[in-house]
């Protein structure tokens, strides 16, 4: 199963890792119950956290160190006791760490909303085990009075949950290479300077107005960190987490808050820190999937367009064989007048027309570019036609093409022959079971108005009902049992990239028809 990779620590990482864990450590000792570690919000365990992620086990002992340190200085605690807290913490955070470092798959911590409600769960059961233990020893040790013992064990809980929930993924960013180019990316947009101004009002207003009628307007603190997570992902999700959670803890000690409002406060706020990450990492998932699917379709696109240029080759290459069979023979002859000057001519002239075709298919691998012309409909429709004429009569299939109007389109022909194949295709596939006399295909077009033109592939097969008609545009949806379900995708939008649009009617036979813009107006209309 894969896993994030233990790196090596080097005397910095130690450093950084042991003078973090104070500094937090010291940042958020306020409201302490009993002078203890006990407090609304403890922040430096996701500092842990984040370097047993990277560095593994090694990491708990630096921990540990961090923590005796920490009770000696702030807490002014006997060495025996800061010892033995540190020893306990540390084990534990060094456990949730390494179940985290084998459950979650990638550096980028979240690539999906299992991985984070499974972080979620991992974080709040591991704490909830972890300040039982910790009450425990301090009762052990007569720290706590047995009447605080429950109050003791939630709010340590609650502000070990919640410090590493809404500070571990910001740690996790800052400390990655990729997080940190990506908080570059993110700081040189506007809209996240437009974003943290909304935070900063938002916090004005549930801590100014809100305050006065018990917080009320709190919810106020969701509208920016639902936008950065819809418009920026995880990354703008715990950007403006962080910058919430700092704002909370400021205010509160300015204002002066109890140390039960502050709780209270801290609850909502891994609420909202939580939403946002759901929101933030669902938007990611979609973009990833999406990006994958554009690829897939690419790839695919890439494919039936290798299809039709390998038509396009067909004909030159075989011109060539026979204008070079042509030189040899005139050459045994002794002619070397204009006859085999023509040929040699015809020869250049078909290598040109080869390695055209060739220079298409190569831009449109790498870019995706299209080359677009003047194509009579009658001609493309023709030629599209004559294709399938072998199969058809091979298969017993009558194929018709009805009398076409007279229409220029403005379009790129490879690509257009590829819709059109597609439909051919899937017509001769939907009458291959039919009877031998009821195979029957059907080509026709006629006009639609001004500038526009509809074209209709019509089928003897069974139709399509209005439940599979309406997924058969969608990917990987396919009728046939070998079929990857790309082939419509593709061509609607091909079809809508030139201007028109690609349907299937309900019927009990299969018809499927698309419109094309025309130049100008059609001379008179066929069927």
């Amino acid at each position: 199963m894969p896993m994030i990779p233990v790196r090596t620590m080097r005397w910095t990482d130690a450093l950084v890792l042991v003078l973090g864990f104070i500094a937090l450590d010291r940042v958020s000792y306020f409201h302490p119950l009993l002078g203890l570690n006990i407090t609304p919000w403890d922040p430096a365990p996701a500092l842990g956290l984040v370097f047993v992620l990277r560095f593994g086990w090694n990491s708990a002992l630096l921990i540990a160190l961090a923590i005796f340190l920490g009770d000696a200085w702030i807490r002014a605690l006997p060495l025996t006791v800061s010892a033995a807290l540190a020893v306990l913490l540390s084990a534990g955070y060094g456990v949730i760490g390494e179940l985290l470092r084998r459950r979650l798959k990638s550096d980028d911590l979240f690539i999906g909303r299992h991985d984070l409600f499974e972080w979620f769960a991992i974080v709040v059961l591991g704490t909830f085990v972890i300040s039982a233990a910790f009450i425990a020893a301090l009762s052990a040790l007569g720290l706590i009075p047995e009447a605080q013992w429950l109050a003791a064990f939630v709010r340590h809980w609650i502000g070990e949950s919640v410090g590493i929930l809404v500070t571990m993924p910001a740690i996790w960013l800052i400390y990655g290479e990729r997080g940190r180019a990506l908080i570059r990316l993110l700081a040189t947009k506007i809209e996240t300077v437009a974003l943290l101004l909304a935070t900063v009002v938002a916090l004005w207003i549930a801590f100014s107005v809100g305050a006065e009628s018990e917080f009320k307007y709190f919810y106020v603190l969701f509208l920016p960190i639902v936008w950065a997570a819809a418009r920026q992902g995880f990354a703008g999700a715990i950007l403006i987490a962080t910058v919430v959670q700092i704002g909370i803890i400021a205010l509160v000690n300015h204002l002066g808050f109890s140390a039960i409002s502050v709780l209270e406060i801290q609850m909502l706020t891994v609420v909202l820190a939580m939403l946002g990450f759901f929101v933030g990492v669902v938007i990611d998932e979609q973009k990833r999937i999406s990006l994958e699917l554009r690829q897939t379709l690419r790839l695919a696109a890439a494919g039936e367009m290798a299809g039709a240029l390998a038509h396009e080759l067909n004909q030159p290459l075989t011109a060539l064989s026979a204008f070079a069979t042509a030189c040899d023979k005139l050459l045994e002859q002794g002619d070397t007048g204009d006859r085999l000057k023509e040929a040699m001519r015809r020869i250049v002239a078909e290598s040109e027309r080869a390695g055209a075709v060739v220079r298409r298919l190569r831009d449109f691998f790498q870019t995706g570019t299209t080359r677009l012309e003047s194509l009579q409909l009658e001609e493309l429709l023709t030629a599209s036609v004559e294709k399938f004429s072998g199969r058809a009569g091979r298969d017993g299939i009558q194929l018709t093409l009805a009398p076409v109007p007279a229409c220029v389109l403005h379009g790129d022909r490879l690509q257009l022959e590829v819709v059109i194949r597609n439909l051919l295709s899937n017509a001769f596939d939907a009458v291959s079971k039919q009877p031998a006399d009821g195979r029957r295909v059907r080509v026709s077009a006629r006009t639609e108005g001004p500038g526009r033109v509809c074209v209709q592939v019509e089928d003897s097969g069974q139709g399509l009902s209005s439940a599979v008609a309406a997924r058969l545009f969608e990917p990987y949806e396919s009728t046939k049992s070998s079929g990857l379900g790309l082939g419509l995708v593709i061509s609607k939008a091909i079809v809508e990239a030139h201007g028109g649009s690609l349907w299937a009617e309900v019927g009990e036979h299969g018809v499927f028809k698309f419109i094309l813009l025309v130049e100008g107006d059609a001379a008179h209309d066929g069927h």
